[in-house]
This record gives C-alpha cells, sequence and structure tokens, in this order.
C-alpha cells in the first residue's frame, strides 16, 4: 500500500503545518489509496487536501459515503466515473475551500455495479470495512475524521459511527438526506432497509442530521429528521430542515431520489456545506 504525501510529511511537520502538504496535482481528483478489506476484497479511496490558501480553522477530515448503490468506480486519477451526480460528489471542491481533507469511498472490489453495496450497508464487516479507511486517514494526515452519509450513504454512517470505537470510530457524524423509510414490500429485500435497523443509541458524538423540506423521496421524509437526532445520546446535536432552491422543474418518479433534485439540494450545494463547516467547526448550521 502506498504512503500519500501527507503521511510522509507528518513524521517532520506539526500539526499546524500540514496545510502546506500539497493537494492533488493538475489533472487528478485524488490520490487513489487502496486498502484490503473484509474477505480478500479491497476497498479504494480518493485523499484529497485542500489547495493552499483555502479556509483554514483546524485540520478536519471528511469521509465521504455517496449513496446509490455506493459504486462510484474511481479511475487511476481519483476521479468517479459512476454517481457523479451525487451532492457529496458536486460538492468536493466547496469541501476544499473551506479547507477540510476529503476521503472519497468507492465501493469495496466484491460490490460492484448498480446495486453495489445493496444489503451488505448494514452488515457489521462493512462497518469495519468504514473503520480501515477513518483509521488510515486519520494515521495519514493526523486529523480528526467525521464521517459524512448522504441518501443510502446515511445507512453506511450510522452502522460505522454506531459500531466502532477507538482510533476506527469518528469524531463526529453529518447525516443528509438520511434514508428513514423503507419498503419491505420491495422486490430487492434491502430496499426495506433504514437508518432506524441500527443501534442509534450508540451514536455519542456530535450528530447533523440536514434534509430538504421540499424533499419528496418517500425513502427520506424530512419530517422523521427529528427521530434520528431523539434516539441518538449525542453530545451535541442539530437537525436542519433546508428551504428554498430551484425544485424539480416538473421531474419526478424516482428523479425525485436522485441526486439532482431537493434530495440533493441541488443549487443550493455551497449553503449546505457552508452550514456543514460551521457545525464541524463547533458552531451551528444556522440560526434555529
Amino acid at each position: 500500500m502506498r504512503r500519500s504525501a501527507c503521511a510522509a510529511l507528518l513524521l517532520a511537520l506539526p500539526l499546524t503545518a500540514l496545510a502546506q502538504v500539497p493537494a492533488a496535482g493538475p489533472g487528478r481528483c485524488g490520490e487513489v489509496v487502496t486498502l484490503e478489506t473484509h474477505g480478500r476484497s479491497t476497498t479504494r479511496y480518493a485523499l484529497v487536501r485542500p489547495q493552499p490558501g483555502a479556509a483554514q480553522a483546524g485540520p478536519v477530515a471528511l469521509v465521504l459515503l455517496v449513496g446509490g448503490g455506493g459504486h462510484l468506480d474511481l479511475d487511476e486519477q481519483g476521479c468517479a466515473r459512476a454517481l457523479k451526480g451525487n451532492s457529496l460528489v458536486r460538492s468536493l471542491a466547496l469541501f476544499h475551500d473551506a479547507g477540510f481533507v476529503t476521503a472519497l469511498v468507492d465501493a469495496p472490489s466484491d460490490h460492484p455495479g448498480d446495486d453495489g453495496l445493496a444489503g451488505f450497508r448494514i452488515s457489521t464487516e462493512h462497518a469495519e470495512d468504514l473503520g480501515r479507511v477513518i483509521a488510515d486517514v486519520r494515521l495519514r494526515c493526523g486529523t480528526a475524521v467525521w464521517l459524512v452519509g448522504t441518501s443510502r450513504g446515511s445507512i453506511s454512517a450510522v452502522n460505522a459511527a454506531a459500531r466502532l470505537s477507538g482510533t476506527a470510530a469518528p469524531d463526529g457524524l453529518v447525516l443528509t438526506s438520511a434514508l428513514m423509510s423503507g419498503n419491505s414490500t420491495a422486490r430487492k429485500a434491502w430496499v426495506a432497509q433504514t437508518v432506524f435497523d441500527l443501534p442509534l443509541q450508540a451514536l455519542r458524538m456530535p450528530l447533523l442530521v440536514v434534509g430538504h423540506s421540499a424533499d419528496t423521496c418517500v425513502r427520506s421524509p424530512p419530517e422523521m429528521m427529528g427521530r434520528i437526532a431523539a434516539q441518538a445520546r449525542s453530545v451535541r446535536a442539530q437537525v436542519v430542515s433546508v428551504t428554498g432552491g430551484p425544485g424539480l422543474s416538473g421531474r419526478g418518479g424516482v428523479d425525485v431520489c436522485e441526486g439532482r433534485s431537493p434530495h440533493g439540494f441541488i443549487g443550493q450545494e455551497a449553503e449546505v456545506a457552508a452550514g456543514m463547516a460551521r457545525f464541524i467547526r463547533g458552531g451551528v448550521y444556522q440560526a434555529q
């Protein structure tokens, strides 16, 4: 496994100097890191540091878990070839401008294709795989590590945050457009899975839950967000309902559960990223 420039310089640099570590070079979306995970599988993630001059307020890394099947099909330059419309993928530059390190996580090698992670998202093995990613990012960059999951990625994020401990556990958790309602009659059994299938009461770290008031996806009803925070035992929690934006422009059907809709905060990416940054840095997303 190749060590990144971030890790190589960590031995010689204090934390205050980490911002000087170069970001990904021209034409690259990030350094691709490959880890051994469950059952002889491998899991890859794209690691990126913010450009010099980006906002800095203490080092924090975001481990990003996308929705859908989770299979990004990262190329050798760390760029997603699939799920490019996902809200977290579209917001990468915003996170970097805010001074965050990002680790964009692909599905493991034994879960490719459109279904990708499918029902594996609630498994103990999946949580342990994500723990390896978190611990690796922490070792390489010497930062606090927050886990951010959107849509179906929220299930993976809660699974990991609730089960992990020590250096493998995230320092904080952000859920956007969390899946809170399932369909037990669907042809694929895993469509019934929601964050409420996991031990939310085990969550102790800071927790931010963000949804859109105009999200009409049946899987992420915004009126249910408060139940997540109510069941968690987080030291600090906030639930935010985003309003406004361009809406759906007449689109319906499955589109309402995809990234380029209120479900994915279309047209409001900068607002959402800025609010997340404020909460992660110890403040509030916005005035209540």
